[in-house]
């Protein structure tokens, strides 16, 4: 149960009801405080329709991050996203390889864009050798969309465990077709 109730657009000021747009628990939750759901929402609506990045490789280091952080949520809702954007079973389960150190018949920039992903989740941020090679395959706006992706990612997973947001019922089969590991 989130550590705040869902709000529903009934319990918003009409000039704020569009926050819940998409019937989402993140939504219900981010929207007790507006602004604040605003400046987030700005980022990530960037991230969804704006950025110069291909969408399965945006979508494949979401998911990289949401793996690493053992995010339910966050997993859940991008495996159904990702596959809106051209990501596999295949791709789901040669990131699972990769995540345990394992190489998969991913293409190389996808697998660099994993490793991206990864280190940008472990921090401090992308280590210099995999930056230097994403910037020999991306040109500068496409390599600011891989960092921003990671970055913004690494942001939206440590909120959602630290509101402990629910996996709507709809996500929850692809958590069952992909289970989260238990460390």
């Amino acid at each position: 149960m989130a550590r705040l109730p869902y709000l529903e657009k009934s319990d918003l000021a009409p000039e704020h009801q569009s926050l819940l747009a998409r019937d989402i628990n993140l939504h219900k939750v981010l929207a007790h405080n507006p602004a604040a759901a605003r400046a987030f929402s700005g980022l990530g609506q960037y991230l969804r329709h704006g950025t110069a990045l291909d969408p399965r490789l945006r979508e494949l280091a979401i998911l990289q991050v949401g793996w690493m952080a053992r995010s339910p949520y966050e997993w859940s809702h991008h495996v159904k996203i990702g596959y809106d954007f051209g990501v596999t079973d295949a791709d789901i389960d040669a990131l699972i390889a990769e995540s345990r150190g394992e190489t998969s018949a991913l293409e190389p920039l996808a697998r660099l864009v994993l490793r991206a992903a990864r280190e940008a989740y472990a921090g401090p941020g992308i280590a210099p050798g995999t930056f230097a090679e994403l910037a020999q395959s991306l040109d500068p706006p496409r390599l600011m969309d891989v960092v921003l992706t990671a970055a913004f990612y690494c942001a939206v997973v440590r909120v959602l465990a630290s509101l402990e947001v629910d996996v709507e019922d709809s996500y929850r089969p692809y958590l069952e077709k992909y289970p989260l590991p238990r460390d």
